[in-house]
């Protein structure tokens, strides 16, 4: 977005509701490694009440010829803040998404949400292609905090 034409208090929804994800080169394709992300404030609102739901996304992959650039999947998730979408659908989408702009030797998205009336819903949505047999880590949270 051009510096000169930012509305204050704007210009990061205008960011957000104009990104698309990007993906990138990988520098080494020729070698099966796991990239390991973890999103500690997603949001988005529950499709029946409207209130907001709170998780973590943890995003496991082994990339094939392309890596996901950060800051458009930073901007991706920030779009979920807005939409009514459930738990599973939310894992699902983000998966599918990730899996159609990057063909990725093997993915897992993990959202582990928040408490919410009384109930702990995690969901973790796979993809492995037919051909693949390289890593496959255990889903395990990083972040200060996850239990380590």
């Amino acid at each position: 977005m051009n510096e000169q034409h930012r509305t204050p208090g704007r210009y990061g929804i205008d960011e957000i509701e104009t990104s698309q994800l990007e993906n990138w080169p990988n520098p080494h394709a020729e070698r099966d490694y796991v990239v390991h992300l973890e999103i500690p404030e997603f949001t988005c609102l529950c499709p029946r009440s409207g209130f907001p739901d709170f998780a973590t996304i943890s995003i496991d992959y082994v990339p094939d010829q392309q890596i996901v650039e950060l800051k458009s999947l930073k901007f991706y998730i920030n779009q979920y803040r807005q939409w009514q979408i459930s738990h599973e659908a939310a894992a699902n989408t983000i998966l599918n998404d990730l899996i159609a702009l990057l063909s990725p030797r093997w993915m897992r998205v993990v959202a582990d949400f928040n408490v919410r009336g009384n109930i702990k819903t995690i969901i973790f949505a796979e993809h492995t292609t037919p051909d693949y047999h390289g890593p496959c880590p255990e889903y395990r949270r990083y972040l200060p905090g996850a239990g380590l």
